[in-house]
């Protein structure tokens, strides 16, 4: 429980749909969890929205690839 007295819930494939629509905006994305991350890069690939992914000790960051057309 928080300090409110209410549970706090997190629904991790809502929060890794919400980091690939802010890669599809064009803006990095930055997750903390492997089960986030294989959700995130799961998406990507249905997608076919190619990133850089920098993964780090405290997560992996997801860069949007430059496409030039």
């Amino acid at each position: 429980m928080d300090v409110t007295g209410k549970e706090m819930v997190i629904n991790r494939k809502e929060m890794a749909l919400k980091k690939v629509e802010k890669l599809k905006a064009g803006y990095s994305a930055f997750a903390e969890s492997k089960e986030v991350s294989e959700m995130i890069k799961k998406q990507l690939a249905k997608e076919g929205i190619e990133v850089y992914e920098d993964v780090t000790e405290m997560g992996s960051w997801f860069i949007p690839a430059n496409k030039k057309e």
